[in-house]
This record gives structure tokens, C-alpha cells and sequence, in this order.
């Protein structure tokens, strides 16, 4: 059962995530959590000293109910194909959806407090799609591809289009263009005979 503690604090990260997706990192304050929050600066600071330190377990949150988690459903043998699909799809989703992205928040928070953490996530993410990739290869579902390559594509280009979509509007047209880019790199294409 999760305790009242438990509770306020995910209250508060809930509430601070609108807030740094709203916002981005270098306008938010203490204050500004209070008044989302409801609480007192004292209640407040008995979760958090900071706004870095709210921050930091909003990412650390994130990272760890990263619905993009391929290895449970390699382990139970899905297809890769289907693995890929599902990725694609909510990457799309939140590239469209960029008032929801924490992305000009993660800039702020590098630049101004340290890109360790984002190092740490960046490497993580590395390594599972060069995993789902490799995968797929060795499945025969996906094409032989420079892995290094295209998980670096995968990554720049849906964390640009979301850091840019927040500047510049852009069409559901370039979100599947980018889904779509991926798909055929990776999918094999099943001939007609």
C-alpha cells in the first residue's frame, strides 16, 4: 500500500510535469510548484529541495516506466516487427503532441545544470533500440542495417522534431515521414511469389 507520502510526492511530480512541459526548466520555480501543488514552501521542501531535485525524479520517473522498454516483450519472443510498430506509434504520438514533451526542459536542465543525467538516459536509450534492432536481425525480420547508424538517426530525429515542434508548427505529414523512414529501413519487405 502506498503511504501518504508516497502520494504527495507523486502529486507534486504529476502537477511539476505539466509545469516543465508548459514552461521548460529555467522559468519554474518553488513558487510556481506551491501554487500548482496547493502547498506550503515548508510541505514542499520536506519532498524537494529544489527545483532540479523535482526535476531530476520527474526524468528518473520517467525513465522508469519508459513504456519503450523492448526487453519484456523480446523475452516472451514477440515479434519484432510488432515491437517496432508499437514504438512508432507512440514516438508519432509524441512528436505531435509536443506540449506535453519534456524536451526544452531536458535542454534547459543540461545546459544551465548538468548533462550527466542526460548522458545516463541517452546511452540508455541506446542500447535499447540497438537491442530491438539487433533482435530483429537476428529473427530475420528486419533488414541488415548499420545498427550504430540508424539508432542514432532514431534518436536525433524524434528528439529534434520534438524539441522543434514546440518552435515551429508542423504538419502530421512529418511526423509519419520519420516513422515512416524508420519502418522501411528496418522491415523486411515480404515478396509476392
Amino acid at each position: 500500500m502506498i503511504s501518504k507520502k508516497e502520494r504527495t510526492r507523486e502529486s507534486i511530480l504529476a502537477a511539476s510535469y505539466e509545469l516543465f512541459a508548459r514552461n521548460g526548466f529555467d522559468k519554474i520555480t518553488m513558487k510556481d510548484i506551491c501554487e500548482v501543488t496547493g502547498m506550503s514552501r515548508g510541505g514542499l521542501y520536506s519532498h524537494f529541495g529544489s527545483t532540479r531535485e523535482v526535476f531530476e525524479a520527474i526524468l528518473e520517473k520517467i525513465n522508469q516506466k519508459d513504456e519503450m522498454d523492448f526487453q519484456k516483450e523480446m523475452n516472451q519472443g514477440m515479434s519484432a516487427t510488432d515491437i517496432l510498430n508499437r514504438a512508432l506509434s507512440l514516438m508519432r504520438d509524441e512528436m505531435e503532441n509536443s506540449e506535453d514533451s519534456l524536451s526544452l526542459a531536458m535542454y534547459e536542465y543540461a545546459v544551465t545544470c548538468s548533462n550527466d543525467m542526460m548522458t545516463y538516459f541517452n546511452k540508455i536509450g541506446e542500447k535499447k533500440w540497438t537491442n530491438l534492432i539487433e533482435y530483429g536481425m537476428s529473427r530475420s525480420e528486419f533488414n541488415e542495417v548499420d545498427v550504430k547508424e540508424l539508432v542514432n538517426v532514431i534518436l536525433y530525429a524524434y528528439q529534434g522534431v520534438r524539441m522543434w515542434s514546440r518552435i515551429v508548427s508542423m504538419t502530421p505529414e512529418v511526423f509519419d515521414s520519420i516513422t515512416n523512414h524508420i519502418r522501411k529501413q528496418l522491415i523486411k519487405e515480404t515478396r509476392k511469389l
